[in-house]
């Protein structure tokens, strides 16, 4: 797939994110996301950042969080989200929709991936629904299952994945997982609330720390 495509899916589902966090109330906006110890608020800051980080921003942020990734990304969002109330950071969700910018180290998908993810982790942890678009998430799943970064490779080692409700299956494993693409992308990303959709034997393998 070419670069081009990918930024457009991206792009698109930035917008309906915008749309769909425009959509909420105050008490949505602070409510707890699925990312433990984020609200919706921190998490809607954190996407405003993917077009706005810089290599110097990530480099100050790695130091003051003694080098946990995960304590720099949420301390740098929830000091945005104090910054910007929620129509601020809806409006620079727009803004750069489209922007081809991404942080020090992502490649074209991960973006994406960035998107149909916590997308999944805004609506879900508020009892909405938010279908993921199949094309693009199949090749977010494909580009994380096999991730270092991610977990994806060693989540599902030994597994042979298989949608449900799309036409794509990956890896040569014994073992079977199946369930929606979103869900197994979920699960990829670590997430437990792509669990309960997944069956198979290969289930048990899977190790989400």
């Amino acid at each position: 797939m070419r670069d081009d495509e990918i930024l457009d899916w991206t792009r698109t589902e930035r917008l309906g994110l915008a749309d769909f966090l425009d959509g909420l109330d105050d008490d949505q906006w602070r409510a707890p996301s699925l990312c433990a110890g984020w609200s919706v608020h921190d998490l809607a800051a954190h996407l405003t950042l993917s077009t706005r980080t810089t290599l110097g921003l990530v480099i100050k942020e790695a130091i003051r969080a003694r080098g946990s990734f995960d304590r720099m990304e949420l301390v740098i969002s929830r000091e945005r989200a104090a910054r910007f109330d929620r129509h601020e950071l809806v409006a620079q969700l727009r803004e750069t929709a489209g922007s081809p910018r991404r942080a020090p180290g992502a490649g074209p998908l991960d973006p994406l991936v960035d998107a149909l993810v916590h997308g999944q982790d805004l609506a879900r942890a508020l009892g909405m629904e938010r279908p993921m678009p199949p094309a693009p998430a199949v090749a977010a799943l494909e580009h994380v299952r096999t991730s270092g970064f991610y977990g994806g490779r060693r989540r599902f080692r030994g597994t042979r994945l298989v949608a449900t409700d799309v036409d794509w299956s990956a890896g040569a494993g014994p073992e079977e997982i199946r369930g929606p693409v979103a869900d197994l992308l979920l699960v990829a990303t670590g997430r437990t609330a792509g669990l309960a959709a997944l069956s198979g034997p290969g289930t048990r393998r899977l190790v989400l720390a």
